[in-house]
């Protein structure tokens, strides 16, 4: 079916039709069904082969259930609020709430990049390790339900980005 593609043969709008009618019954269906479950075994082999894929893929599955549950915490209300009717707005919530959520984990990593530049600056090591352990999903400081007074006509300061980054 590839090769009938790339050759322009079949259409892959024509492709899509078919699975999408019988899909039981089609053999194009079954076809990529079990060529999806042979890729998934060797994944899976792999997976339980492999200590360092175990380990990367652990710790982005970390990092994602950290910024989930950051986000829920930043969603005003939990997760109830999302049950309008019309079907774009959960969409929006969520969009909103992602972005709200994106915003306080930059206003936290500005804020510990300002911290640890004091401190190097008074003479503190930074050790790397310890670095690496930081984490943007902190809410102690955020006062979630402050009043907060905004100054437009404030510029902040520049952002070195270069405290981050390893030295070539």
């Amino acid at each position: 079916m590839a090769i009938s593609v790339k050759l322009g043969r079949v259409a892959p709008s024509t492709i899509l039709r078919r699975l999408g009618t019988y899909r039981r019954k089609n053999r194009l269906y079954v076809a990529f069904r079990e060529w999806g479950r042979v890729v998934r075994t060797i994944f899976l082999l792999r997976y339980l082969s492999d200590p360092e894929l175990r380990r990367i893929i652990h710790a982005a599955t970390n990092k994602s259930e950290a910024f989930k549950k950051f986000a829920q915490w930043v969603l005003f209300g939990g997760d109830r609020v999302i049950s309008a009717g019309v079907r774009e707005e959960p969409r929006k919530i969520i969009k909103y709430n992602h972005l709200l959520a994106n915003l306080l984990i930059f206003h936290t990593l500005v804020t510990i990049t300002q911290a640890l530049r004091h401190l190097a600056g008074d003479g503190y090591p930074m050790d790397t390790e310890a670095l690496a352990t930081l984490s943007p999903y902190h809410t102690e400081h955020i006062n979630r339900f402050g009043a907060y007074i905004l100054n437009l006509q404030r510029t902040p300061p520049p952002l070195d980005l270069a405290f981050w980054m390893p030295a070539p």
